[in-house]
């Protein structure tokens, strides 16, 4: 992902007799940080773009796995409308009576006509972490048949959020992901610096490829030009990607709690007894103790809900030991309906409201950002373009190898590699810009500990090579 560097302001004429009077002018602030940015820059492109192309490849068939599991799982998903869906209390029979080893979590009644309810149970039969959905034909109470499943993603598209997120690695896999969502908004931004500094003789050719160019500066152009329109989308998805991630994303959680930014969950525990994590979302019963008191059934929990606004795409969570029933709307599709109540299932008592209005700011824009990464926001429309911008940061990363091919030293040698910015730009930065710099570089080194220290391990490896280099020119003299 180098930029060219071909393009230098016009150097004076030596032999000019004006030159030797003429003031040396004072080297602008850019002047002095495009070398460095160019060097960085260079290095992310060559080092970290691989992890940037897997990411765009996983993410790419994650944002489709979202209209994909509707065709594939629609016998699952849809059953034919009928007159009136029977209760729910009878459908959580129904889905019992099938899988009478499982232990029902949630429920997610039918949103809407025609579309099945889904039952999640914790079962011995799926893996850990993950849920046995069975799905309720809600007008007849057969089952249509069940999956494993991990909150609302079917099997295709939590084999591929695995893929995505983790390479099917597990915790060790996390790594990946969060180097590429560390390095992504430094290459981006970095980008966007040198595509701005160019020399141009047309507004029109910032945003739009030169097709009269050839060679390198034909691949520089689609790279440059292809980036700029990419640069905010890729933002936004490293900076949400970081949220979850392992080390920043700890960090983060840090600073958001400081703050009063934390996600707000709604109480449902009972008089007497200690909040739990019950009331925390669909699967937060999984490893605790079944209510086994009074209780009035989901059909009278949902009116009791309903009568206080929520209603659009419940989940409703059943009551444990100690803890009540929690509905709580899941509709994250703009504008979003994410309403919660605790539910007394004794008596259909309301102990506890949450509107969505009512988190915090941070809170709200955590939110926001999540969905959008995940392609729930605006629905097909936000997954057709999470899937256009996966395919345009593959198509940067090969322009920017292709342009470090293009710059290999000489045509005979036709396995050699581009080469390198040059070493010493940071000898260029004026001190009063450069400590400050380093001071910045530091902080955020910390904040995301992958970017420092891959960032730290890239100098090591600079100093290194320069040393060498230095060795090998003194032997030949």
């Amino acid at each position: 992902m180098a930029i060219d560097d071909s393009v230098r302001p016009e150097e004076p004429n030596a032999s000019s007799p004006d030159t030797a009077t003429a003031p040396v002018p004072r080297p602008s602030t850019w002047s002095a940080l495009r070398p460095l940015v160019l060097r960085i820059h260079f290095y992310a492109g060559v080092l970290v773009a691989p992890l940037l192309f897997i990411a765009a490849t996983t993410g790419l068939l994650y944002a489709l796995s979202l209209p994909a599991e509707k065709v594939l799982y629609s016998h699952e998903l849809t059953t034919d409308a009928g007159s009136a869906a029977i209760p729910l209390d009878t459908q959580l029979s129904a889905a019992r009576e099938a899988h009478p080893e499982g232990t029902v979590t949630a429920v997610w009644p039918s949103s809407e006509e025609g579309a099945t309810t889904r039952v999640l149970m914790q079962s011995p039969e799926v893996a850990e972490g993950k849920e046995l959905t069975v799905f309720v034909d809600p007008y007849t109470g057969k089952v249509r048949g069940q999956l494993e499943t991990s909150g609302d993603a079917l099997p295709i598209r939590t084999w591929l959020s695995g893929l995505h997120s983790n390479l099917q690695l597990g915790e060790t896999g996390r790594l990946y992901s969060e180097m590429a969502a560390s390095w992504m908004w430094v290459v981006a931004l970095g980008g966007l610096l040198l595509w701005f500094g160019r020399k141009r003789t047309s507004r029109k050719a910032l945003a739009l490829p030169d097709r009269s160019a050839t060679g390198r500066r034909r691949t520089l152009s689609w790279h440059g030009s292809v980036g700029l329109w990419a640069v905010l989308g890729l933002l936004v998805l490293s900076a949400t990607g970081l949220t979850w991630s392992t080390y920043a994303g700890a960090n983060i959680d840090k600073i958001q709690t400081q703050l009063g930014g934390s996600t707000p969950a709604v109480s449902a525990a009972l008089d007497g007894q200690e909040s739990g994590g019950a009331h925390q979302g669909h699967g937060a019963g999984h490893g605790t103790t079944p209510h086994t008191g009074p209780d009035i059934g989901l059909d009278k929990v949902v009116e009791a809900a309903r009568a206080e606004g929520v209603e659009e795409q419940i989940q409703i969570t059943l009551p444990s030991e100690g803890q009540g029933y929690v509905v709580k709307e899941r509709d994250r599709e703009f504008p979003v309906h994410l309403d919660a109540v605790a539910v007394d299932p004794a008596d259909g008592r309301v102990m506890d409201t949450l509107p969505f209005e009512d988190y915090p700011l941070l809170a709200k824009l955590t939110r926001f950002g999540i969905d959008v990464h995940m392609g729930y926001t605006f629905g097909l429309v936000n997954q057709l373009a999470l899937a256009a911008l996966a395919v345009a940061l593959m198509f940067l990363v090969g322009w920017g190898y292709r342009m470090w091919w293009l710059r290999r030293p000489t045509k005979e040698r036709k396995l050699s590699a581009g080469r390198p910015m040059p070493r010493g730009a940071w000898r260029k930065v004026p001190v009063t810009m450069l400590l400050p710099l380093a001071a910045v570089t530091a902080l955020v080194g910390w904040f995301v500990p992958l970017l420092g220290i891959s960032l730290l391990a890239f100098l090591v490896i600079d100093i290194a090579l320069g040393f060498v280099a230095r060795r090998r020119a003194g032997a030949q003299v």
